[in-house]
């Protein structure tokens, strides 16, 4: 995690003193639930509960690197400093995964929280958006190039229908990862019976794994991080778009843009979409995290570490990344400048060869084969695309078709029609901010 790209509340959820308090937590628990089993004096329980301190991150730091070589030993070694005698009463039985894999999941439920309020903002933005250019008129587009009208709404409300299933994937992947483990070394309970880990988990709200080995199994990780990177996917899909979109010759939407800013050192003109080219650079680190936590899955035997130093980085840096993606989604799409009147310039380029398919079915309709009706209309866009007449003009003077037929066939309200279905069914109503 670098500052440039992390939110306040992600550096917060992964700070090295919120870690050392979830571990410490999860070291009371698990005292407070043998003091039930009589392993350790209640009265020490309930000691601890009230004077239990950790070190600084930076003291936990210097006892690691000058003497334990072992992070979660440096940590026990500073709540003994920082609290006496009774510190000898916690882990007891316990291994280090116990205690880091469950803070891990803890910490990433809470982190997935964090994301799925973000991921509403963006869903809220693009509803917006849907509902206020359902009518928007504008080229749709395959391969790069004009096909048929659509409308910024639609385009839109595709955006919202994808965004949702991220928070369905990232929910899901919530609910995958909200389990922890007290099991032991090896994951037999052999010095620790299971009520200590169903009231840890209970306390913590998460869910014992059913069978753990040293480590909860690496999959559920796997499918977290894979859930961050789509989510990260569909942010780029939306950024490579608008910024697609704004591009000199299309100049159909706009990114915001501040007063005072600067677009190049250079060139005072420039109005860059940097912000959507900033989003689509950071949801390839995002694939590369999901890459990185499926090769964690196959470990050796019970457990290696090898996927622990993944982890410190790929964890936080992935929920951090996207946070931030996120975050200046929305703000890109509350502020988004949408330029109706260019939408609509660009469409009619091309003289109304995005009604082919149109005419293409009304020559069918009289009796035509598909290839005879294919053939005239292919005939007709050609000379109009290598600078005859228009492709109108050309359908008229073929003999085809007489004006008052052609209006009707060159008609955008055909390509309207069904709109509003559409928006309903994405869940957008149809009175929220309907406009031409």
């Amino acid at each position: 995690m670098i500052d440039r790209y992390t939110t306040p509340e992600m550096a917060r959820l992964w700070a090295p003193e919120t870690k050392f308090a979830a571990w410490l937590d999860i070291e009371l628990l698990a005292c407070e639930a043998q003091a039930k089993l009589g392993i350790v004096p209640v009265e020490v329980a309930e000691r601890l509960r009230r004077t239990a301190k950790v070190g600084t991150p930076a003291r936990i730091d210097e006892i690691e690197r000058t003497a334990t070589q072992h992070d979660v030993v440096a940590f026990l070694r500073s709540v003994g400093e920082q609290t006496g005698e009774d510190a000898k009463y916690l882990h007891l039985g316990l291994g280090s995964s116990d205690v880091v894999d469950t803070a891990l999941s803890v910490l990433m439920v809470r982190a997935a929280a964090l994301l799925l309020a973000e991921v509403k903002t963006v869903a809220d933005a693009l509803a917006r958006l849907a509902a206020a250019h359902r009518h928007t008129l504008m080229a749709g587009r395959t391969h790069g190039m004009h096909a048929e009208p659509t409308t910024f709404g639609l385009k839109a409300a595709l955006w919202f229908d994808e965004i949702r299933r991220d928070a369905d994937r990232l929910e899901r992947a919530r609910t995958g990862v909200a389990v922890g483990k007290i099991s032991g070394e090896v994951g037999t309970y052999a010095h620790l019976d299971p009520s200590i880990e169903a009231h840890v988990c209970h306390q913590l709200g998460l869910t014992p794994a059913r069978v753990s080995s040293q480590i909860l199994q690496r999959d559920r990780h796997a499918e977290y991080l894979a859930a961050v990177a789509i989510t990260g996917g569909t942010l780029e899909k939306i950024a490579t778009e608008i910024r697609s979109l704004a591009r000199t010759e299309i100049r159909e939407v706009e990114e915001p843009f501040l007063a005072g800013q600067t677009g190049s050192s250079a060139m005072p003109h420039k109005r860059n979409p940097i912000i959507c080219e900033r989003i689509t650079g950071l949801a390839r680190i995002l694939r590369g995290y999901a890459q990185a936590a499926l090769e964690d899955q196959a470990l050796w035997g019970e457990r290696d570490i090898t996927h622990s130093s993944v982890e410190r980085i790929a964890i936080p840096g992935g929920t951090g990344l996207l946070h931030y993606m996120l975050r200046r989604m929305a703000f890109v799409l509350d502020g988004l400048r949408v330029y109706s009147d260019r939408m609509r310039a660009n469409l009619e380029l091309t003289g109304g060869l995005v009604f082919s398919h149109r005419v293409l079915l009304a020559l069918i309709a009289r009796g035509l084969t598909r290839e005879q009706a294919y053939r005239i209309v292919q005939d007709a866009s050609m000379a109009a695309v290598e600078g005859g007449a228009s492709f109108r003009e050309g359908l008229r003077r073929g003999g085809h078709f007489g004006d008052a037929e052609l209006d009707g066939l060159f008609d955008y309200a055909h390509y309207l029609q069904h709109v509003g279905t559409i928006l309903e069914r994405v869940g957008i109503p149809a009175a929220a901010g309907a406009r031409r």
